[in-house]
């Protein structure tokens, strides 16, 4: 699969494109500047303290920095590093621990922090929530059995490591590499956050846009196209520093009578990402919306005309329907509860099929989701990991 980036500057903001096979499958959207929600970035580290605790819902609420407060999972407090204790509980109002920013605000919830501390590299994450070793269950049966074995002599009590789908195709030396220099910054985060005062920030994360390039699936990745010197400069000093071998596929797009939007169509596909109906092939279509609580996703026939009986009609629709699903929920990074209303089909066998055919579809998502059940009145739930804010919150933030 070929896979290509594309940056770009508009109304301050920053675009990012993700193309797989010249086809738009990821859109994201953030602000540039100096707000509050950008200050507060993904990843960020603080020296946090306790402000309240609900015990009958499991949570306390921590300051980063004052007024300031964040969802905390108070399940986590036993493995937390604490820099003031005021009780023996294993959470007190008034603790002070180190937290790290794990989910973004979005609408009216509050960001949340986990004292689980990731540090995030391109093959492999070290976390001080587990310290197991885990594989991408993406990657090769073979390949996994050989890293865990690999990796072995590094396992200890003070952090785990996660090894990406991104390592796939690189040397082990690479890999070993990146997780040296993880455990030097986790080392030397324990070392400064004994010398700070609380609501300090001890690690700023780059910019969403530049962790992005981290994030995505760099197998097949031929180049990063940017248009403006001053955000390509930023990409090339990032590379040049975390990854300086792969300077030669940063490209500045310079053609001021052809814009990269209108080379590659990206307003259209940010207005057909923002709209209530996605049609399918043959006039089927789908509506979705958005509540409070979750995402409904219908599916309907619409100007669909076939001469095959209905049952095969219906399956067909669907089939078709659950790989736009799919696809929109990636684009759209539409996450938490998700359901979605298919054609309603008669015949078991078909609807494992639907079911079978979703799951694969899901599967490749770089970010988790999972096919629930099945109610009753044949709604599919489906669950995508929370992390950052949906594609129409960013835009219009």
């Amino acid at each position: 699969m070929s896979r290509k980036i594309l940056m770009e500057e508009s109304e301050n903001k920053i675009w990012m494109f993700l193309l797989e096979n010249e086809e738009i499958v990821e859109i994201h959207c953030d602000q540039k500047g100096d707000s509050v929600r950008c200050r507060h970035t993904l990843g960020n580290i603080y020296v946090g303290k306790v402000k309240n605790i609900v015990s009958n819902i499991g949570a306390a609420f921590i300051e980063i920095e004052s007024s300031i407060e964040c969802y905390y999972d108070m399940s986590q407090a036993e493995n937390a590093f604490f820099l003031k204790k005021s009780g023996k509980k294993p959470l007190c109002i008034g603790d002070e621990l180190v937290v790290q920013i794990s989910r973004e605000a979005m609408k009216t919830k509050v960001p949340t922090v986990s004292s689980n501390i990731n540090f995030t590299g391109k093959y492999a994450i070290l976390t001080s929530g587990n310290t197991r070793i885990g594989i991408s269950g993406k990657l090769p049966k073979t390949l996994r059995e050989e890293l865990k074995e690999k990796l072995g002599p590094l396992k200890n009590e003070e952090y785990g490591l996660i090894i990406r789908t991104n390592a796939k195709d690189v040397e082990f030396s690479a890999i070993l590499e990146e997780v040296k220099k993880l455990r030097d910054n986790f080392y030397k985060l324990k070392q400064t956050a004994a010398m700070r005062t609380c609501f300090s920030c001890l690690v700023q994360a780059p910019p969403s846009y530049i962790t992005d390039l981290k994030n995505v699936y760099t197998e097949g990745l031929t180049e990063i196209v940017i248009q403006g010197e001053g955000l390509y400069r930023q990409v090339r000093e990032y590379y040049e520093k975390e990854y300086p071998d792969e300077l030669g596929k940063l490209r500045l797009y310079e053609d001021p009578k052809l814009p990269l939007s209108s080379l590659y169509n990206t307003r259209s596909a940010v207005e057909k990402a923002l709209g209530q109906r996605v049609w399918l092939k043959d006039g089927a279509y789908l509506v979705i919306q958005y509540t409070e609580a979750l995402t409904v996703i219908d599916v309907n026939s619409g100007k669909y005309i076939s001469r095959k009986n209905p049952a095969e009609s219906y399956l067909k629709i669907n089939l078709a329907a659950a790989k736009e699903t799919a696809r929109q929920l990636r684009l759209r990074n539409l996450s938490g509860i998700v359901i979605v209303d298919f054609i309603n089909l008669d015949n078991k066998n078909d609807e494992q099929e639907l079911l079978k055919a979703l799951r694969q579809y899901l599967s490749q998502d770089p970010i988790q989701s999972t096919v629930v059940d099945v109610t009753e009145l044949q709604l599919v739930e489906i669950t995508r990991k929370k992390v950052r804010r949906p594609l129409h919150e960013s835009i219009r933030t």
